[in-house]
């Protein structure tokens, strides 16, 4: 690894009352690079990302995105998340995408709301994205009429909205059949190839080998 990276994560510690939840937890991410993050459920895996993205607290420890540092204590207001939300995406596990909003209106949220552009200018992107990977012709479809791997795609389109140096996924192959799995590996790749980083949750021992390191938690 050269370079300052991307995301360093120092010592992280999480606890939810007096279970801990995730010990002393280090890890970094180069730019450009993929890093999956594995092991049994409930270690903490989703807890981590999480974290970074400022979706909730942390005990002890540092994280650094993007030059952005976290601290210990409560999640600063949204008001004070602003340039954390430019930096990070994040896609969750089984997609969480709003079910009363078309493809593209799930994908200008953050354009609109966070970053206060116009209707026109995040239609622009938005449509742009969802062609970029290949579900342009879904841009009218609400998510109950999308496939398992057209939704996938929709998700990480939102995500990348903003235009994140850093994309966290979680259990991304979850609902993936093997077909599907490899296209997203492909689609990470060439997100990876653009200059973004990710750092991916996932059981799939399979996926986690078409990264560039794996994380274990134990």
């Amino acid at each position: 690894m050269t370079g300052e990276p991307l995301l360093r994560i120092e010592r992280l510690c999480i606890r939810y009352g007096a279970r801990e939840v995730l010990r002393s937890l280090s890890l970094e991410v180069a730019r450009g690079e993929i890093v999956a993050l594995m092991g049994p459920s409930g270690v903490g895996k989703t807890t981590a990302l999480r974290a970074v993205a400022a979706l909730q607290p942390f005990d002890e420890g540092s994280i650094v995105v993007d030059g952005l540092a976290l601290h210990p204590g409560p999640v600063p207001p949204e008001s004070r998340l602003v340039p954390l939300r430019r930096s990070v995406g994040f896609v969750f596990q089984g997609h969480a995408l709003f079910e009363h909003l078309t493809a593209l209106d799930n994908v200008t949220l953050a354009l609109r709301y966070v970053l206060k552009k116009s209707r026109a200018a995040s239609d622009g992107v938005a449509t742009t994205l969802l062609a970029s990977l290949d579900v342009g012709a879904r841009a009218q479809a609400l998510p109950a009429q999308l496939s398992g791997g057209e939704a996938q795609r929709v998700a990480i389109a939102r995500a990348l909205a903003p235009d994140p140096a850093l994309l966290l996924m979680d259990e991304p192959t979850a609902a993936l059949d093997p077909a599907r799995r490899s296209a997203l590996a492909t689609t990470l790749r060439r997100l990876c190839d653009q200059g973004r980083s990710l750092l991916v949750a996932t059981h799939d021992a399979d996926f986690a080998a078409q990264a560039d390191r794996v994380v274990t938690l134990s």
